[in-house]
């Protein structure tokens, strides 16, 4: 897979999600789904739409939940957040919640790779992930 391979049906980029993250995202978009039903939608689409592979052979530079990673905006500011589960959120650390639409986003991109998302007030944006660092976790 290149970083810039593309899934032809929706114009967006391959993604690859572990399988320890597709279980626990799935569990929550079903949990927040009467809440927060554009949200859960989204999260479940991008879900559906990844390649799903065993988490011990996920590759190092792909964002997933817990992830560090620098991007830069359409905007040509670059940022570095940390993509957390809702609970973990804090937009003044950098620790962005999944269940935001650059967090959904984000979630299976890998270094290199742009997205076009759409913002809670409908504007469309871009974004390119420059690097990803992630720290060894234990799946228990």
């Amino acid at each position: 897979m290149t970083t810039n391979e593309f899934n032809p049906r929706q114009n967006k980029p391959v993604i690859v999600v572990s399988d320890v993250d597709e279980a626990r995202l799935s569990g929550l978009a079903a949990t927040v789904a009467n809440r927060m039903p554009d949200l859960s939608d989204d999260l479940l689409t991008e879900l559906e739409r990844a390649r799903v592979i065993p988490h011990h052979l996920m590759p190092e530079k792909i964002v997933r939940m817990g992830s560090t990673l620098e991007y830069a905006a359409d905007d040509s500011q670059k940022r570095q957040v940390t993509l957390v589960y809702p609970g973990d959120a804090d937009i003044a650390q950098g620790k962005i919640s999944i269940l935001t639409p650059i967090g959904t986003a984000l979630i299976g991109l890998s270094e290199g790779q742009s997205i076009d998302w759409a913002a809670r007030d409908g504007r469309r944006h871009r974004l390119t992930v420059i690097t990803v660092s992630n720290v060894v976790e234990t799946t228990t």
